[in-house]
């Protein structure tokens, strides 16, 4: 058995770093957007879970029905953390595809 080449193992380690951080940016820049109850609620947040706005609409407020609300609000922030962890996840698939990783090191 061919014994693992230790540079070419630590080239690849940095690569994966760098390719990891060049990611960690590209997500902090990216907009995502999740929403309920037919668009009543949205929020919007970077891929980096950095949220930056809550929209709702005038419609969606009922003075005798605030759980509704909070409830459209919390499913909201849901939907935009979801999509930003698929974010994540398509992209780290990208970023990593066709790198040479040491054995248990893989995605």
């Amino acid at each position: 058995m061919q014994q693992p080449d230790l540079n070419q193992m630590m080239n690849n380690v940095r690569k994966m770093q760098e390719a990891m951080e060049k990611l960690q940016a590209e997500l902090a820049k990216t907009p995502v957007e999740g929403s309920s109850g037919g668009g009543a609620v949205t929020v919007t947040c970077t891929g980096a879970l950095d949220f930056t706005a809550v929209k709702i609409k005038p419609e969606a407020v009922d003075p005798a029905d605030v759980e509704t609300l909070e409830d459209l609000v919390l499913v909201a922030i849901k939907d935009a953390c979801q999509k930003a962890k698929d974010l994540g996840e398509q992209k780290m698939g990208k970023q990593l595809s066709g790198m040479q990783l040491p054995p248990g090191l893989g995605f």
